[in-house]
Order: C-alpha cells, then sequence, then structure tokens
C-alpha cells in the first residue's frame, strides 16, 4: 500500500542522491517510499518480501522477478535447507526466519509479500502483512479453516490491498473458454458437474508415529509449527507430507481443489453450498476392524456439495468432488481411447443440451463429443491474461503496482475467499465422518457411535455454521497455539 504521506520533490532528490551515494545495486528503494499516493517510481517495479522460498514459494518468487517489473527485496524461511537456492538466486535480499522479526523491521522496506508456507499458517501470516497495508500474493488454498477465509476476505477490503490467490489457472485461457461456451449456450443449462483429482500423492490414512525423530539443525521447528498444535518433530512431515495430517494441511480438496473447482465456480457463478455428504475410503488393520486416525485426511473420499441456482443455472446445482483416483462414469460421448479430464484429474459438466471437460487449470477445454470441439466459433467475450496461467504472476505484481480498485485480477479474495471456504465446507464433512462418541452395550463392552456418517449436513452460509450436527462446527474455526493470534 502507498504510503500517504507526500514527499516534497527536493526532499525526494536528497533521499535518492543519498541513496546512490550508498553502496550500487545494494539498496532497493521500495514505491512507497519514493512519492505519494498513485506515485510510480521511474523504474515502475514492486519490491516483495517472500515468506516460505523453498520449493513452491522458489517458483513463485522467480515468477514476479521474471515478470519484469519486481525485486526480491527481503526473503524469509524456517528451514535454511529450502531456503538455499532462492539465497543464491536473489543474494541482495535479506534474509530471516521470523515472519514476524521480518515484518517488524522492514515494513519500510517494501511493498508487497508472497506468501508460500503451509497452509496452517497463511492466514495469520496474511492478516499481519495486509495490517502493515501490504499487497499480497497468497499460495492455494488461501485458508486452513473456514473462519480464516472470510476474515482474510474482509481485511482485503478494509485495507484496501491488492490481493491474488495463487491458482494460476484462473488467469488461463481454458476457464475463459468454458464460459463463453455456456454463455453461449452450447451445452444447456447444467445442474450436475464432476470433479476430480489422483491426489493425495502423499501419505494419507496413517497413524501419527508413535516416536519423535531428531530436528534437523537447519530447521526451526517451533516457528514450522506456528499455529498447530504442540508436537514432537517426526521424520517424513517437511517439506511435503504435511498435507496429509488435519493440523497443517487440508487433503486432496486442499491441494487441488483451487485449481479444479475454478472451473465451475466460475462458469456457473456458484456461491456458498447449502448442503453438503460425502463417503471416504477406509483401512483395515485386522479382519473387520476399521482403523481410526482421525488426525490424517483419508486416502479417498467422494464428497457431494449442493450449491443454490444462480441466474446461469436452473436450479441447483450439485457439485461431486472425487479424490484418491475415484472418477466418474466415463461419457458416453467420449471416444473409447480419448483421454477422460487429464488422465489424472479432470471436470465434467453435464448440460441438458450437451457436455464439457477440462484438465486441471481449465487447460484443454473440449466439447464433447470432441469433434465438436473445432465446430464452433464462438466471439471471445472475456479479456485474456498475457500469458495465460503463467501471466496470473505478473498480473498481480502490475495490479500492486497500479493500486487497489485500479486493474482486474483473476483470483482476487473477494473470489478466492468463498471458493476456499466451499472446499473448506467439503472438509467438514470428511472430517465429520472421525468424530466419535464413546459408549457402553448391555454386556458391558465399549461401543463407539460415529454421528457424522450417513447424515447430510446442512450448511448456514451466512453464520458459517452446520445447523443439523454442532460437533462439526469445531472445524470451523481453529483454537490457536497459545502466543499465535489472526
Amino acid at each position: 500500500m502507498l504510503s500517504k504521506k507526500n514527499t516534497t520533490p527536493a526532499s525526494r532528490r536528497d533521499f535518492i542522491k543519498k541513496t546512490a551515494l550508498a553502496a550500487t545495486g545494494v539498496m532497493i528503494i521500495p514505491r512507497h517510499v519514493m512519492g505519494g499516493p498513485g506515485f510510480l517510481a521511474p523504474s515502475d517495479r514492486l519490491i516483495i518480501a517472500g515468506i516460505g522460498v523453498g520449493g513452491k514459494g522458489q517458483s513463485d518468487i522467480n515468477s514476479f522477478a521474471e515478470s519484469g517489473k519486481a525485486d526480491i527485496a527481503f526473503l524469509c524461511d524456517v528451514d535454511d535447507r529450502r531456503a538455499a537456492a532462492s539465497i543464491a538466486r536473489f543474494p541482495k535480499a535479506k534474509y530471516y526466519k521470523d515472519y514476524r522479526e521480518m515484518l517488524d523491521k522492514e515494513h519500510k522496506n517494501f511493498d508487497a509479500v508472497s506468501i508460500s508456507t503451509p497452509d496452517h499458517n497463511h492466514a495469520v501470516q496474511t492478516m499481519a502483512a495486509m495490517e502493515l497495508g501490504k499487497h499480497v500474493y497468497v499460495q492455494k488454498p488461501l485458508t486452513h479453516d473456514i473462519f480464516e477465509a472470510r476474515a482474510l476476505t474482509d481485511a482485503a477490503k478494509k485495507y484496501k490491498v491488492v490481493t491474488q490467490m495463487g491458482n494460476q489457472g484462473a488467469s488461463g485461457d481454458g476457464v475463459r473458454k468454458l464460459r463463453e461456451w455456456f454463455n453461449a449456450g452450447l451445452i444447456g443449462d447444467v445442474n450436475e458437474v464432476y470433479v476430480w483429482t489422483d491426489r493425495p500423492v502423499w501419505p494419507q490414512g496413517i497413524p501419527w508415529p508413535e516416536n519423535g525423530a531428531t530436528i534437523p539443525e537447519e530447521l526451526d521447528w517451533n516457528l514450522w509449527l506456528g499455529t498447530a498444535p504442540q508436537k514432537n518433530y517426526i521424520d517424513g512431515l517437511v517439506p511435503f507430507n504435511w498435507r496429509g495430517w488435519w493440523d497443517y494441511g487440508t487433503g486432496a480438496i486442499g491441494d487441488m481443489g483451487c485449481h479444479l473447482i475454478e472451473a465451475p465456480y466460475r462458469v456457473l457463478d456458484l456461491t456458498y453450498p447449502k448442503d453438503v455428504q460425502c463417503s471416504v475410503g477406509s483401512v483395515y488393520v485386522d479382519e473387520f476392524k476399521r482403523g481410526y486416525f482421525p488426525e490424517s485426511c483419508p486416502p479417498s473420499s467422494h464428497v457431494i456439495m449442493t450449491f443454490p441456482g444462480t441466474k446461469k443455472s436452473a436450479g441447483d446445482v450439485t457439485l461431486h468432488w472425487m479424490d484418491g483416483g475415484i472418477k466418474p462414469k466415463r461419457p458416453e460421448e467420449l471416444g473409447a481411447n480419448e483421454t477422460f479430464g487429464d488422465g489424472g484429474n479432470g471436470v465434467l459438466f453435464i448440460g441438458s443440451k450437451g457436455k464439457m471437460m477440462c484438465g486441471t487449470y481449465g487447460e484443454n477445454p473440449r466439447l464433447l463429443p470432441t469433434t465438436r470441439t473445432e465446430e464452433v466459433n464462438i466471439p471471445e467475450q472475456f479479456e485474456r491474461v498475457p500469458g495465460g496461467a503463467a501471466g496470473h504472476y505478473a498480473q498481480w505484481v502490475e495490479g500492486a503496482i497500479a493500486g487497489y480498485g485500479k486493474k482486474e485480477l483473476s483470483s482476487p479474495f473477494e473470489i478466492a475467499g468463498p471458493l476456499t471456504e466451499t472446499l473448506l465446507i467439503a472438509n467438514l464433512a470428511i472430517r465429520g465422518q472421525d468424530i466419535r462418541n464413546t459408549g457402553t452395550n448391555q454386556q458391558g463392552r465399549t461401543v463407539f457411535e460415529y454421528p457424522g456418517r450417513d447424515i447430510k449436513m446442512l450448511w448456514d452460509a451466512e453464520n458459517m455454521r452446520v445447523t443439523n450436527f454442532e460437533e462439526a462446527n469445531q472445524f470451523v474455526k481453529r483454537e490457536y497455539r497459545e502466543g499465535w493470534t489472526l
């Protein structure tokens, strides 16, 4: 966010002169320092601080730098091993381990923050940056909890910062093409959509290891835990397999839902679902003995959500989410040797006049039968993002340079927040499967009841709560570990 304090031409010249006398190329001047509201620095560049700069975070900040309009000035990561490549690429960037220290000491020296950390810490890091007036780019899913998603969506408007969630497909041509086909009436009314993924590709449906492991010296385990409950470090959790544990991740739908449900969300103008039900895959540890691992996401699930009708639909819309390799029935219009979706993932729209499908990020949109795709010629209705999905990064950079409300973005929090809530509402049903009550039968033996199984949860979107199964509402908002607040 640009500073509201104006700088006189003389004082600005003095500042530039003094800065130039410092080590050439070492000091990066944030745009808000260079002038008042709306002032564009001569280089017209965005100064970015990265929180979580290994793995996906590394590719994110690389993409911002490659936009040609951004400088990476600060790096922050709790794991020196993961940060090493980014430190090498951006040697002039100052490095921190604790994002709170970085924000406290350096907030006057950058304009925007990129956040690519595990799901459970997204919200506190994003909120802290927005409260300082910083534009934010946050990896998907936007948050771990429903309450957090709503809070960040509201905060983006309050603090008037430019926001973007890292679901690149929102900037791709594919979703725009699907919207144009649908708006042209090519498949008629749509009341049913199937979405599927081959995730998880990490361990799920397993018990938490009984024995801890030695914490690597390069990793600050306390900072990595952040908002999550205190637990011993275990091998294999960092840097990726945390996705399968509810304390940190949001399962398969958290990983891929934003990339896949984006298409029906935008095509049909969906809002919040009004009910959700599901079935999950089971792990049996002995004959007729089903494993009970409530800390871990299940190996597979099929979630069914009902969305209220919109101006784009004639009645309610039913959306099926399938993960763990489960897929819907192949459409009859699809040839026997043609790939369904993109193989591992896909989206299928079933309309009253036809069907259409796509892969991850909305890529390779096709009408069914696929020969029909080449036969139609619908004029472009929606402006394309330069570079398509890859242009998602530059779009945010340019939006942040322009300022709040000046440029249209593909996945600002006003869109990404409700989309993320939808995924997390699905997780209410999934997690509800493991809620159990303990009782005693007539023989005096301990028995368990699972009231969340085989029900349909009714969702009150305005008040963010399940109305017919109170126990599920514990997952709407977590209790953070002491010392961490939103």
